[in-house]
């Protein structure tokens, strides 16, 4: 089941990293308070990107339903990071995209 997921999995796991990253990063700009969504919706995707990887690495009947949320909020994590300048905020909007068109991907097979 694992190799039938692989691809979305690595979206997955990349994503998480790269939200990390950015949440990381929000925190040592100078206006951390006009970034709380931003962070807010970094640790979201995540967490979720995570719980993802980790159902479909299990051959979850639930990563159907799982991945549905996690393409949800890689998009609202995406649509946030997309306001902002900074570099890792632009690198975490393009990494959440594709990890969500895999997400949806992997639903529609």
């Amino acid at each position: 089941m694992y190799y039938a997921y692989r691809n979305c999995i690595e979206a997955c796991l990349e994503c998480m990293a790269v939200c990390n990253h950015c949440a990381s990063s929000c925190l040592q700009e100078r206006d951390v308070d006009k970034m709380t969504q931003c962070i807010r919706l970094d640790l979201e995707c995540a967490a979720i990107c995570k719980a993802a990887a980790d159902l479909m690495s299990l051959g979850s009947p639930h990563a159907n339903a799982i991945c549905q949320v996690c393409a949800d909020i890689c998009t609202a994590c995406a649509e946030e990071c997309e306001k902002h300048a900074m570099d890792h905020c632009r690198h975490c909007a393009t990494v959440c995209r594709k990890c969500a068109e895999e997400c949806v991907s992997m639903i529609a097979a």
